[in-house]
């Protein structure tokens, strides 16, 4: 594992999220404070409900906070960011079935102008997920694993500033589980500040910090 930066790329202060319930807003988050540095790998585990999945919308930008910040490479997060500064692997995945698999990896570096030799890496980081000869296939003719890695690749193949990924080897049989684990750390090692929201005890070996998410909190 390289050593990480001490510059945090994901700065998170005082965050709250509540939801309306019959009997009244159901607190989820209740002061979430954070930071993931250039360069490192960090997981957040929490039981089911814990609120893993409502952090992640507000780090990403999918949703806003009641109070607190989210900042993104110094900057405010009041918005989903451009891909190339927070770029997100969803539970839900979020994959157009009008496109194949190659194109949906592809979108983010289309969409944000970044030209040079899309063809030639969005082949290599489906290879190295194992999904290399999926290409060509729409997401409806795979399965739900495949899926999953190929929206890991779509989030990975920009080199984002910050990448975050929520349950990534949720769907996954374990002999995929390697490439994805190995995938995070190499996107990490390369200066990305990664953060992914797991309960696999897998996925904690490959961290450089492990936190958890206990009563709307972080805790080491």
């Amino acid at each position: 594992m390289s050593a990480p930066s001490t510059q945090p790329e994901l700065t998170a202060r005082g965050l709250t999220r509540a939801f309306p319930h019959p009997d009244g807003p159901l607190p989820v988050l209740k002061g979430v404070d954070l930071d993931v540095a250039a360069g490192e790998l960090v997981t957040v585990s929490g039981r089911s409900g814990s609120g893993k999945s409502a952090l992640f919308a507000l780090l990403c930008g999918f949703d806003r906070p009641d109070s607190g910040t989210v900042t993104v490479r110094g900057r405010v997060v009041d918005s989903a960011p451009p891909w190339r500064d927070c770029a997100v692997l969803p539970q839900a995945l979020g994959l157009s079935a009008e496109l194949t698999l190659a194109e949906n990896v592809a979108l983010p570096l289309r969409l944000s102008g970044d030209s040079a030799d899309v063809d030639a890496r969005v082949a290599d980081v489906l290879g190295e997920l194992g999904i290399g000869a999926l290409g060509d296939r729409y997401p409806g003719e795979v399965s739900y694993g495949q899926q999953q890695r190929a929206a890991l690749a779509r989030a990975a193949v920009g080199r984002p500033a910050v990448l975050l990924a929520d349950e990534p080897t949720a769907h996954l049989d374990h002999g995929s589980i390697p490439a994805v684990l190995g995938l995070l750390r190499r996107v990490a090692d390369t200066g990305t500040a990664v953060l992914v929201a797991t309960h696999h005890d897998q996925v904690h070996t490959i961290a450089d910090r492990r936190l958890a998410l206990v009563e709307g909190r972080i805790a080491a």
